[in-house]
């Protein structure tokens, strides 16, 4: 057995996502268990180098997480050619150019997403890396999450019959900064600053959809700023010029070619009564199944109910009795990790991974509709991206 280094670039990791979920829980991790083992019995060892603009803050995290490399010189780094690949999860805004500068540096890639802020830089860099020659990936986080999991396999095991329609729940109360401080960072609700509850979720969104339910070919949908005035992390009042809410329905496409609709409220101005903070409602012909991050329950077409509407006599049925939990069928590992041992195999081994960049700039696309439709107050078709 041979280990294998591969040196990563790891820059916006201080922020809350970075931090925790790709720098603690994924590569860390990665590292704890003694690297990602390939089919050859090699192991493939990350060695990152974390990259911030504050001096202080990335030399803690360095030193809090046993990383012996760190720096605030971007390009420094870049020109280190043992180091083969570059991260990214900083700010939307700056992505593209980050991306493209690591891109010229012969850098494969892995990044957060949205890729960027509009269509023509998302996919403008997916043909830059395309020419490149170089590797690359996106975060698609949802997917491998446990709850939406279980779902893939209901889905594969054809439990719904024919698929017939979507509803999604997200969000929670995000409070406005007087009362007690926000629970995210002020920027998120300055569209200025990239911040903006379509561009943030949108491009979650069509690639649950288009992995899980159908081809996402159409959108409606409307947003809105529901809090107009915030508190900033100084406790200074701002303008809130970004939507916090918006309300979209969805035209889909199943891969039997039958239509889906899907409808997804997302806000962070609601407050939760439901299972988790995010929430799918499937219904198909044969079965029905609601899943959270972690749990999945269904309801088979034989364990229906049949209840009778009768506004005159509380109900007898107790709904949520007819629903059985989809058991734990495998240990579920960090989504986050998950997809960061499965980009790293592909880098390595060169097996398949269908989610780049080109899957990134489809989220791009599908914001940009919907905020087209959103100003227009129409439907919008979404054509497809060649690749």
């Amino acid at each position: 057995m041979a280990i294998q280094r591969l040196g990563i670039i790891m820059n916006g990791v201080t922020g809350r996502m970075g931090m925790n979920q790709h720098l603690i829980r994924s590569i860390v991790a990665i590292r704890a268990q003694g690297g990602v083992a390939l089919a050859n019995g090699d192991r493939v060892m990350p060695d990152p180098i974390l990259i911030g603009r504050n001096a202080d803050k990335i030399a803690a995290l360095a030193k809090a997480h046993g990383i012996e490399r760190w720096g605030t010189d971007l390009d420094k780094a870049l020109a280190n050619k043992d180091d083969t690949l570059f991260f990214d999860a900083a700010t939307t805004q700056m992505r593209p150019g980050l991306l493209a500068k690591a891109i010229h540096a012969g850098k494969d890639i892995y990044c957060e997403k949205p890729v960027a802020t509009n269509l023509k830089e998302a996919t403008d860099i997916y043909h830059l890396a395309k020419a490149k020659g170089i590797k690359h990936g996106v975060v698609q986080d949802k997917l491998f999450l446990p709850g939406l999991m279980k779902l893939r396999m209901l889905r594969d095991a054809g439990f719904f019959g024919r698929m017939l329609s979507v509803r999604g729940e997200f969000g929670y109360w995000v409070f406005e900064g007087d009362l007690q401080p926000a629970q995210r960072p002020s920027w998120n609700y300055r569209s200025e600053d990239g911040g903006g509850m379509i561009l943030d979720m949108v491009c979650h969104w069509r690639y649950v959809l288009d992995n899980l339910f159908g081809e996402v070919k159409s959108v409606s949908c409307l947003g809105a700023t529901h809090i107009p005035e915030r508190f900033d992390e100084a406790g200074k009042k701002y303008q809130a010029t970004a939507d916090d809410a918006a309300y979209a329905t969805f035209e889909l496409v199943a891969p039997d070619g039958s239509p889906v609709i899907a409808q997804i409220n997302m806000s962070w101005t609601t407050r939760v009564r439901r299972d988790d903070l995010v929430t799918f409602h499937v219904d198909g012909t044969h079965g029905s199944a609601v899943a959270g991050l972690t749990d999945c329950r269904s309801q088979a077409r034989v364990n229906t109910p049949k209840p009778v509407w009768n506004p005159d006599v509380k109900q007898p049925f107790n709904f949520f009795d007819h629903w059985q939990p989809v058991p734990e069928y495998t240990t579920f590992d960090n989504g986050f990790k998950v997809q960061w041992e499965m980009f790293i195999r592909h880098l390595a081994e060169g097996t398949p991974f269908k989610w780049n960049l080109l899957e990134g700039a489809k989220g791009v696309q599908l914001v940009e509709c919907a905020l087209q439709s959103s100003k227009e107050r129409r439907w919008v078709d979404v054509p497809a991206l060649a690749a």
